[in-house]
């Protein structure tokens, strides 16, 4: 799957039996949501998915939400591992969407 540049597949017992879930983006909504993302979060991540990158004012805008906490959120969606902080800090990308790779420009100070 990692040479496709896919998610790896997620296994699951139900019913009496099992399943296997392949997935060409694992950024949806649904799986947002159980990664434990907020509404303001996932919302953010459809903007990533569509403009290919945010900064902490466009989150803030995005949001109607502080710069506090637009640093916050946006840390917590690093954390989660949904982002990923490169070179200094200012800078973030979405590990995979797909077959698509988008990098984000987040200043998380501002």
């Amino acid at each position: 799957m990692k040479e496709a540049d896919l998610p790896e597949p997620e296994y699951k017992e139900e019913l009496g039996g099992f399943s296997v879930y392949f997935y060409k983006d694992i950024y949806t909504e649904e799986n947002l949501r159980g990664m434990g993302l907020n509404e303001r979060q996932i919302k953010a991540v459809m903007y990533v998915k569509e403009k290919g990158r945010i900064t902490n004012k466009e989150y803030q805008r995005l949001n109607a939400v502080s710069n506090k906490t637009a640093y916050l959120e946006l840390s917590d969606i690093v954390k989660k591992g949904i982002l990923v902080l490169e070179g200094t800090g200012r800078k973030a990308r979405l590990p995979q969407l797909g077959n698509i790779s988008h990098k984000l420009n987040t200043s998380l100070c501002h």
